[in-house]
C-alpha cells in the first residue's frame, strides 16, 4: 500500500521521540543496559563469544568503558532520589583519556549468550563514535542513536510490506516504551524490529501470494527473528492458510522458514557453548535474593505436574496484568518511573483509535480466532520461558516477564479485532491521542531525570493525593 500523508505524519513522531529519548535518557537508565553495552561493546572490538572466570560470565573489556557504569552512571538501587546534571556529563566525558589501554574483565552474564545480531547496530554505533575520536561516552550515544536508527528503519520496512491494518502496527509503535527501548542500546530495537518485519513479510506472503523475492526474505528473516527471540518465531504463524489447491506451497515454506529459524537458533547455543548463565534475583514474593533455576530442571519440574505448572501459569498471568499493562504502555528507567496514571487510558484511547481505523479488508470469524491463538499462544511462550531461565526452581509463581516482551504481539492482536471499513473520528482520536500520549512521555522523561529526581521502586510507589497520581508522574506523587 502507498503510505498516506496521515501514516507518515504518525512515522515521523516515533521517529522524534525515538531520537529524543535516545539523547535524553541519561546513560544506563533502560532496563539492564550496562549489560547490553558490554556485550555490544564486545561485538565491535571483533568478537563475539564470552568466557568464564571463577563465577563470572563476560569479557576482558577496556576499563573506561567499564568506569562509564560503575564510576559515572552506576544503577543500583538508591533510597534518595537520583537527579542528572550537565556536570555528571562532562565529567564523564573527559575521564577515560587516562586509562584508554588499561582492560579489566566485565561481568553481564545476562545476555552473555545472546546472539550477536541482535547487537550489531549499537556496536556499529559504537565504533563509528571510536573512529571519530569521541570519549567513552560519546560513543556510548552514538551508539544509542545507531540503534535507534536500525529500529526506526525495520519499523519503516515492515509498514511497507503490510498488506493491511498498517495502523496496528503505528499504534504499537506510538507507545513510549516502544521509542524509549528503541533509543537506547537495547536488544529490544532489533527484536522489536524483527518481530515486526517477520509478522509483516508472513502477512505479505499468506495474503499477497508466493514470489521468489518473498521466499528469499522469508528464508533470511526467519532465522534472524529466531536469533532475535525464539519464542517469537511463531508469530510468522499468522500468515498460514488453508491452500487454495495442491499446487500452493505456502503453508509448506513458512513451516520450512520456521524450522530453519529454530535450527539457526539451536545453532548458535551449540556454537556459544550452549551454557546456561544462572544468575542472582529478587524474589517477587518473598523479596530474598534467589538464584534462578538450571533449565533442566525446571523442565522436570513441569513435565512431572503438566496441570500444576497450568495452574501456576493462569495466576501469574491473573496477578500480573496490570503490571504488563503499565509497562508496556511507559515505565522508564529501570521500570521505576510511572506515567501520570491518565496516561494510561489515554494509551487505551489511542490504541482503540488506531483499531477502529479499519484493516482495509474483511475477514473471517475463524482468520480472526486464527490470529488471536497465534497471540494467545506466543504469550505462553513467553512466559513459560521466563519460568525455564528467570525463575526459581520449583517457584509457584513465574519471574521476570516484563510488558514490553508483548509488544511484538500486540499489531496482530489489534488486527483481529479491527473492522474492514474505518469508524468516523477514529483516525483523528488516534493522532491526537498518540501525540498527546508521546508529549506527556517526553515531559516525564525529563522532569524525572534531569529535573526533580526518582527512586528506584518496585511495584506502585506511595502517593498522598489522587489528584498528583492522576496528573504529575511518579516521583511527584
Amino acid at each position: 500500500m502507498p503510505w498516506t500523508r496521515f501514516e507518515t505524519l504518525l512515522y515521523a513522531l516515533i521517529f522524534i521521540a525515538t531520537l529524543f529519548f535516545a539523547c535524553v535518557t541519561p546513560p544506563f537508565q533502560a532496563p539492564d543496559e550496562n549489560q547490553h553495552y558490554m556485550k555490544a561493546l564486545l561485538l565491535s572490538e571483533g568478537r563475539i563469544l564470552t568466557a568464564q572466570r571463577n563465577a563470572m560470565i563476560g569479557a576482558e573489556l577496556p576499563r573506561a568503558a567499564i568506569a562509564l557504569h560503575d564510576d559515572h552512571f552506576p544503577t543500583g538501587a538508591s533510597s534518595v532520589p537520583r537527579l542528572f546534571d550537565g556536570a555528571m556529563l562532562r565529567e564523564a566525558w573527559r575521564a577515560d583519556t587516562p586509562h584508554a589501554e588499561q582492560r579489566r574483565f566485565a561481568d553481564f552474564p545476562n545476555v552473555a549468550n545472546y546472539a550477536p545480531t541482535l547487537y550489531a547496530p549499537g556496536a556499529l554505533g559504537l565504533t563509528v563514535g571510536n573512529s571519530l575520536g569521541l570519549p567513552r561516552l560519546g560513543a556510548f550515544y552514538s551508539g544509542r542513536i545507531a540503534n535507534g536508527l536500525f529500529a526506526l528503519a525495520m519499523l519503516g520496512l515492515a509498514l511497507g510490506l503490510l498488506p493491511f491494518g498498517r495502523n496496528a502496527m503505528l499504534g504499537t509503535a506510538l507507545l513510549p516504551t516502544f521509542s524509549y527501548q528503541s533509543g537506547s542500546l537495547s536488544p529490544d530495537a532489533v527484536i522489536n524490529g524483527m518481530g515486526f518485519l517477520g509478522l509483516a513479510l508472513a502477512l505479505r506472503i499468506g495474503f499477497m501470494g508466493w514470489t521468489v523475492r518473498r521466499g528469499l526474505a522469508l528464508g533470511l528473516t526467519a532465522p534472524l527473528l529466531a536469533l532475535a527471540k525464539g519464542v517469537y518465531l511463531p508469530l510468522m504463524a499468522a500468515g498460514l492458510r488453508w491452500p487454495a489447491s495442491r499446487r500452493d506451497l505456502r503453508p509448506l515454506a513458512m513451516i520450512a522458514a520456521m524450522a530453519g529459524g529454530a535450527l539457526a537458533f539451536l545453532l548458535w547455543m551449540k556454537l556459544s557453548g550452549g551454557s546456561q548463565a544462572l544468575y542472582h534475583i529478587a524474589s517477587r514474593k518473598t523479596g530474598e535474593t534467589v538464584m534462578t533455576a538450571p533449565l533442566g530442571q525446571q523442565l522436570a519440574v513441569i513435565l512431572h505436574d503438566p496441570m500444576g505448572y497450568s495452574r501456576i501459569l493462569a495466576a501469574s498471568v491473573i496477578e500480573r496484568a496490570p503490571v504488563y499493562a503499565l509497562q508496556i504502555i511507559g515505565r522508564f528507567g529501570w521500570n521505576a518511573i510511572l506515567l501520570p496514571l491518565l496516561a494510561y487510558p489515554l494509551a487505551l484511547l489511542m490504541l482503540g483509535g488506531a483499531m477502529f481505523s479499519g484493516s482495509t479488508m474483511r475477514f473471517s470469524l475463524g482468520q480472526r480466532l486464527w490470529w488471536l491463538a497465534v497471540v494467545a499462544g506466543v504469550a505462553l511462550l513467553i512466559e513459560t520461558a521466563m519460568y525455564l531461565t528467570g525463575t526459581p526452581l520449583g517457584a509457584d509463581y513465574i519471574q521476570g516477564t516484563q510488558g514490553r516482551y508483548f509488544l511484538p504481539l500486540l499489531p496482530l492482536a489489534l488486527m483481529a479485532l479491527m473492522p474492514a471499513a474505518p469508524v468516523r473520528g477514529a483516525r483523528f482520536l488516534f493522532a491526537g491521542a498518540a501525540s498527546l500520549l508521546l508529549l506527556i512521555a517526553a515531559i516525564t522523561v525529563f522532569d524525572s531525570f534531569w529535573v526533580h529526581g526518582f527512586i528506584t521502586t518496585d511495584g506502585m510507589p506511595p502517593h498522598q493525593s489522587l489528584m498528583r497520581a492522576l496528573l504529575l508522574p511518579s516521583p511527584r506523587w
